[in-house]
């Protein structure tokens, strides 16, 4: 896998590595993004993809009966 570098603030490091519980500024950062990453994989499985024909339907009104 390659690998990039990346330059950012020190307070926003310190900030990722209080929420993330690490002492390493690089794999704060790391899990941080692997984490947004599956959020956004698993929102994708609940609500569709963007290319989901059904995603932007709207739902039809429930059919009365009787």
């Amino acid at each position: 896998m390659a690998k990039v570098t990346v330059t950012l603030d020190a307070d926003l490091v310190i900030e990722v590595m209080l929420l993330s519980g690490t002492k390493n500024p690089q794999d704060a950062v790391e899990l941080i993004v692997r984490d947004y990453l599956a959020r956004g994989r698993r929102t994708e499985a609940r609500t569709g993809g963007a290319e989901d024909p059904n995603r932007v339907r709207e739902a039809e009104p429930p059919r009365q009966e009787g």
